[in-house]
């Protein structure tokens, strides 16, 4: 059985997504690096191994990104699944883990990649927003897209009320793009997305096929 590993910085809704997704894998760990994630209880709850890593108990960002490491690989994991994981890693750590590195973004990548992308898309007066699952790469939420799910930006839009609208996609997104990795089915060749068959999902979809 694949066996997959979530990182998460707090509450986990999209760690959730996952878990209850019933995909074909086993988590087998989910990691923080904030002793405090409310996602952490949760996923004890569940009985799945949870514990964290204080990046602020680590003198550099390199030094923290080893110990992660070297946790994730402790778990022997076939899939690396970033949920919500606020946190800017290393080429080393990106490298390591490539073709088996996801993160979800709440924007239709490249347009408002970093934080505050809600209040980025109401600026910038778009029509559309949404979400992206890609692979990491070591630029920032720059990596080969895999996957996008899109909504319209309505009048009277708040930040509030637009990440609300998002978060349902995502919670949809990300797990269909994992069932995909998990079945063999998705991989990054050569720094491009390779998906075996074409699936549709909800919202703008980007997926090449193999071929």
């Amino acid at each position: 059985m694949k066996r997959y590993v979530i990182l998460i910085s707090g509450r986990g809704s999209n760690m959730e997504s996952l878990l209850d997704a019933g995909l074909p894998g086993e988590c087998v760990a989910v990691i923080s690096n904030k002793p405090d994630a409310a996602g952490l209880a949760s996923a004890a709850a569940r009985g799945i191994q949870a514990l964290a890593i204080d990046h602020k108990q680590f003198a550099s960002r390199e030094d923290f990104d080893a110990a992660l490491a070297a946790e994730i690989e402790s778990h022997a994991p076939d899939l690396v699944l970033l949920a919500g994981f606020m946190r800017i890693l290393t080429d080393g750590f990106v490298r390591r883990f490539e073709g088996r590195l996801l993160n979800i973004h709440p924007s239709l990548l490249p347009l408002f990649p970093g934080v505050k992308t809600h209040a980025q898309a109401l600026a910038a007066g778009v029509r559309l927003h949404g979400c992206t699952v890609h692979f990491v790469t070591p630029a920032l939420d720059g990596g080969p897209i895999i996957a996008q799910a899109a909504v319209p930006v309505l009048a009277g839009d708040d930040e509030a009320a637009l990440a609300a609208r998002v978060l349902v996609e995502e919670h949809a997104l990300y797990p269909r793009v994992a069932r995909w990795h998990l079945d063999g089915r998705l991989r990054l060749i050569d720094g491009r997305v390779r998906l075996a068959g074409e699936t549709a999902v909800r919202g703008a979809l980007h997926a090449p096929a193999i071929g």
